[in-house]
């Protein structure tokens, strides 16, 4: 693995650097107080991505996006992850790898749309009683004649507010496994303003506001086969298809984060005064700063290679575990240094050290838990012994 970065990506870096300073970090203070994310700001800052070649970065080019391969894909993520996550997700957008896995129809009716900032998707697999345990979901899809009919609720279900319309995970069967029945997937297309398709408010969170979450209902909800992605009962084989990366996606907007968090705390400790000198000088400020820059340079060495190794064919399941478990836990460790190094200031929100703290919580829930990553660890090292 080379760890110094080409010129291209440096070029990639340093303009998603400025355009997050310049274009996201202004608005970031009216979001974090009003909880609100303006569409007509959206709309402009959108159109700033697209001329300055940011937006759908992640989408292939032979589909009308950037075609960044995965590590300098990360190396721009961490950049935007920088600022509000709603911002920078909502407004720099990038439509779910999936769409890529669709026919030509549904490329056409759906991703193209996406690419070119004139739609939002959305994905839908958790639920209130299936959240890591997703094959125990209850939403169904049966099929009758050439539809299918789809039934049951969803949750946690990110932007669905906005989203023009939602990629939805099914039970469309079952099969025995030596735990018992699980259920067999499969995954859909569904619009807005189908009948028997609902988006609901969802909950308050303490984490990214103005990035919302709802919930959906289905209530014989009818849509055409043809609405179907990938094959039947083949969803999660779709999904490891072209999702495998996300957890990366976490980790990398954790190392902008961090980083941001971390650049506070060292200028504070190079500026503050207490008994006669600066507060870096105490042992108990600068041993903070050596562990904060020893756990992001970690963090930043596990998830750039993974990134490496993705591109290269190699990646597996460990590495992006290990990479996401290890980016998110540190985010909440420096996170919490950084406000402590600044003491009161630390917590008022004139600085977004608060926000950070609080922003990083949810990133040891979502694209599997941190006690889901660790599983994924142990289970590879025991494998080879039979346990």
């Amino acid at each position: 693995m080379h760890f110094g970065l080409t010129e291209e990506q440096q070029m990639i870096v340093e303009t998603t650097r400025s355009f997050v300073e310049n274009e996201l970090y202004p608005h970031e203070m009216e979001i974090e107080r009003t909880g609100h994310l303006d569409m007509d700001l959206v709309k402009d800052i959108q159109k700033k991505a697209i001329e300055a070649g940011l937006y759908a970065a992640n989408i292939p080019e032979e589909f009308g996006g950037a075609g960044l391969d995965t590590l300098t894909w990360l190396l721009y993520e961490k950049e935007l992850g920088k600022a509000n996550y709603a911002l920078h997700w909502t407004a720099v957008a990038r439509p779910s790898n999936i769409l890529c896995a669709g026919t030509k129809q549904q490329r056409e009716k759906y991703l193209e749309p996406c690419v070119r900032g004139e739609k939002w998707d959305c994905m839908a697999m958790t639920e209130p009683g299936a959240g890591s345990d997703l094959r125990s979901m209850k939403a169904t899809a049966k099929q009758d004649g050439s539809d299918f009919v789809l039934n049951g609720t969803k949750h946690f279900i990110s932007h669905a507010d906005i989203a023009d319309f939602t990629i939805v995970y099914m039970a469309t069967g079952e099969e025995d496994t030596p735990r018992g029945k699980k259920k067999l997937i499969s995954s859909f297309f569904v619009d807005k303003g189908t009948p028997g398709f609902a988006v609901r408010d969802g909950y308050k969170n303490v984490s990214h506001r103005g990035y919302t979450n709802s919930i959906l209902e289905f209530d014989n909800c009818r849509i055409p086969a043809e609405n179907m992605l990938g094959e039947l009962h083949k969803g999660f084989e779709v999904a490891n298809d072209w999702l495998g990366a996300t957890r990366l996606q976490v980790a990398s907007t954790c190392l902008g984060r961090a980083e941001r968090a971390f650049g506070h705390a060292l200028s504070y400790s190079a500026e503050r005064e207490q008994f006669g000198q600066k507060i870096g000088k105490f042992q108990g400020v600068s041993f903070k700063l050596a562990d904060m820059a020893m756990e992001m340079k970690a963090a930043e060495l596990l998830t750039w290679e993974a990134g490496w190794k993705y591109d290269e064919g190699t990646c597996t399941d460990t590495d992006m575990a290990m990479a996401k478990l290890k980016a998110t836990e540190m985010l909440a460790f420096v996170a919490d240094e950084a406000i402590q190094i600044h003491g009161g200031m630390g917590v008022m929100d004139e600085l977004p050290l608060e926000r950070i703290w609080r922003d990083a919580r949810i990133e040891r829930i979502w694209e599997g838990t941190s006690e889901i990553q660790r599983h994924i660890i142990s289970r590879a090292l025991l494998r080879p012994f039979g346990a």
